[in-house]
């Protein structure tokens, strides 16, 4: 009986453990034609916001854009190599009205690419079918009351 009660202990602690390691990240681009592979010589700006929460597993971001030589007619994250590889869409967006939003969940992988600086969000525009904007995602993680979370 005496196991059984320290093997709960056990499972609390370690369950507890996990919790704890959850946290909040504020994820941001800048989207620039230059960082683009190839680079765009486009005039166009965007930027990302958005926020990781790994207790959910959730991603939501919004994207905000202007200045394209057309509407997009792709827009999806990269995220299995580092940015400027052309590695395959792990996320593709569906509605490319500005802004672009969504909320996806994510696997324990993609979050650990997320979080290492993988991501690279990619505008495609049938000017620049291989993409006009695209950026680097920057993740932070949140602070709450000024104490870093744990």
């Amino acid at each position: 009986m005496h196991l059984k009660a320290i093997a709960a202990a056990a499972a609390l602690l370690f369950a507890g453990a996990g919790v704890a390691n959850a946290a909040i990240f504020d994820v941001t681009a800048s989207l620039k034609g230059a960082d683009e592979t190839p680079p765009s010589v486009s005039s166009g700006t965007g930027t990302l916001t958005g926020e990781l929460d790994t207790a959910n597993k959730s991603f939501s971001y919004e994207v905000n854009y202007s200045g394209l030589t057309g509407p997009v007619t792709a827009a999806h994250f990269q995220g299995s190599a580092p940015p400027g590889s052309n590695d395959q869409p792990i996320i593709s967006t569906q509605n490319f009205a500005n802004p672009i939003e969504g909320t996806t969940t994510l696997s324990d992988p993609q979050i650990g690419s997320l979080e290492a600086g993988k991501w690279f969000l990619n505008l495609r525009t049938t000017v620049h079918p291989t993409g006009e904007l695209g950026g680097p995602l920057h993740v932070t993680r949140r602070e709450e009351d000024g104490a870093p979370l744990l």
